[in-house]
C-alpha cells in the first residue's frame, strides 16, 4: 500500500509526476494550476535527474515537450485553458509525429482570459482536436484528487503504449480542493530507450527521423491511415466508464469530472424522492463510452446531461443513443458550479412534468 496523505489536487498531481519516473516537466504558471510548478520546483531534488523548467511561454513549453519526447523521455506539461490554447499547434505536431507525452488542462472559465474559476468548457478542444488535422488525444477526466494521482501513472502508460499524447482534463476546483489520497510507490526512471527515438545514429544502422511533415499526399494519407487504425484500437481497448444504480433505473444522470461527482449526490436526492435515477460517468472522454449509453436506450425514459459549460459532451451522449431516448441538458457557465438540488429541480422540470 502506498503512502496516505492529505493533499491539494495540483500538488498531488505534481507528486505523482515525481513518483511516476517522469524525466522532465516543462511548463508555465497560470492560475488555477500554478501550484504544480511551485511544488515541483520545491520538491524535485537535483540528484534525482528529473528536469523541471519554467519555459518563457506555453509555446516554448510544448515544443520542449516535442523535443524531449522525441528522445524517448517520459515528459509532461500542465496548464489551464488559455495556455492550452496556445499549445495547440505543438500538440498537433506531437500527435502527427506519434510521440508519447502527458498533458494536463486544469480548466478555467472562458472564452478569452475569462475567470480563474472552474469550468468544463474545454471538452470540445480536448476531445474533438483543438489543433489542425485528423488527430486524437486520449482524454482522462478525473472526479477526485485520488484520480488526479492515479491518472498520471495511467496516462504515461497509455501514451507509451500507443505512442500518442494523453490529456488529463480536470478543472480549477479539482486542482484546488484538498482530499485524502493514497500515493503509489515511486517508479524507477527508465534507462532503456525505445527503438524509434532519436538518441543518435546507431552504428551500422539507418538514421532515425521523427517528423510530422510529409510533403507527398500519398505518404501523408498513409500516415493518416496508420493514425486512424491506431485510434480504432484505442476505441476498442481503452474505454473507461463508471455506472451506478443502473440496474433498476428509469432515468439517467450523466456528466464528467466534477459535474459527475455532483450528479452522484443529485442522484441520491432524486432516489430519496422516489425517482429511479442512475448515473453514468465517462472516465475516458476519448475514447467515449458510446456503447454504455446505447445498451440502456430501451430501458429508460430519459437522460439529463450535466456540465459546467453551455453543452458539449451532451452532443456525444445524443450521438450515443441515436435518438432512441430523450436527452436534456443542464449547465452552468463562466466558473459557476451547479448544486445537487439545482440538478434535481432541472430534472423534475424537464422530465417529470412532461411525463
Amino acid at each position: 500500500m502506498g503512502e496516505l496523505k492529505l493533499m491539494k489536487g495540483n500538488e498531488a498531481l505534481a507528486e505523482a509526476m515525481i513518483r511516476s519516473g517522469c524525466d522532465a516537466y516543462f511548463g508555465y504558471p497560470i492560475t488555477p494550476q500554478s501550484e504544480v510548478l511551485e511544488y515541483l520546483s520545491r520538491e524535485v531534488k537535483k540528484e534525482s535527474g528529473m528536469v523541471v523548467l519554467q519555459a518563457e511561454s506555453e509555446l516554448a513549453a510544448i515544443n520542449m515537450i516535442y523535443g524531449a519526447a522525441g528522445c524517448g523521455k517520459r515528459v509532461m506539461t500542465t496548464s489551464s485553458s488559455p495556455g492550452i490554447s496556445l499549445m495547440q499547434e505543438g500538440i498537433s505536431y506531437i500527435a502527427g509525429a506519434q510521440l508519447p507525452c502527458l498533458l494536463v488542462n486544469v480548466n478555467r472559465g472562458g472564452p478569452g482570459l475569462g475567470t480563474i474559476q472552474p469550468s468544463q468548457a474545454d471538452y470540445f478542444q480536448a476531445v474533438k482536436g483543438g489543433g489542425h488535422g485528423d488527430y486524437k488525444l486520449i482524454v482522462l477526466a478525473p472526479d477526485s484528487v485520488q484520480e488526479m494521482v492515479d491518472f498520471v501513472k495511467k496516462g504515461f502508460d497509455l501514451a507509451e503504449k500507443y505512442r500518442n499524447p494523453v490529456m488529463i482534463l480536470a478543472d480549477g476546483a479539482m486542482g484546488q480542493m484538498m482530499e485524502k489520497v493514497r500515493l503509489f510507490e515511486p517508479i524507477p526512471r527508465k534507462t532503456e530507450f525505445p527503438n524509434w527515438c532519436t538518441t543518435g545514429k546507431p552504428v551500422g544502422k539507418n538514421s532515425r527521423f521523427i517528423t510530422s511533415l510529409f510533403i507527398q499526399p500519398e505518404e501523408m494519407e498513409e500516415v493518416n491511415n496508420q493514425l486512424q487504425k491506431k485510434y480504432r484500437q484505442i476505441e476498442a481497448n481503452e474505454v473507461m466508464v463508471e455506472e451506478r444504480n443502473t440496474e433498476d433505473m428509469e432515468y439517467l444522470f450523466t456528466g464528467f469530472g466534477l459535474g459527475a461527482r455532483i450528479c452522484s449526490k443529485a442522484m441520491e436526492i432524486a432516489r430519496d424522492k422516489g425517482y429511479k435515477v442512475g448515473l453514468i460517468r465517462p472516465i475516458t472522454l476519448y475514447p467515449f463510452p458510446y456503447a454504455t449509453y446505447m445498451k440502456y436506450t430501451d430501458k429508460i425514459k430519459g437522460i439529463l446531461d450535466v456540465e459546467m459549460n453551455a453543452g458539449q459532451m451532451v452532443e456525444d451522449v445524443r450521438l450515443a443513443v441515436e435518438g432512441k431516448t430523450p436527452v436534456k441538458f443542464y449547465g452552468r457557465m463562466g466558473g459557476m458550479i451547479a448544486s445537487p438540488d439545482e440538478i434535481v429541480e432541472s430534472f423534475e422540470k424537464q422530465f417529470i412534468k412532461e411525463v
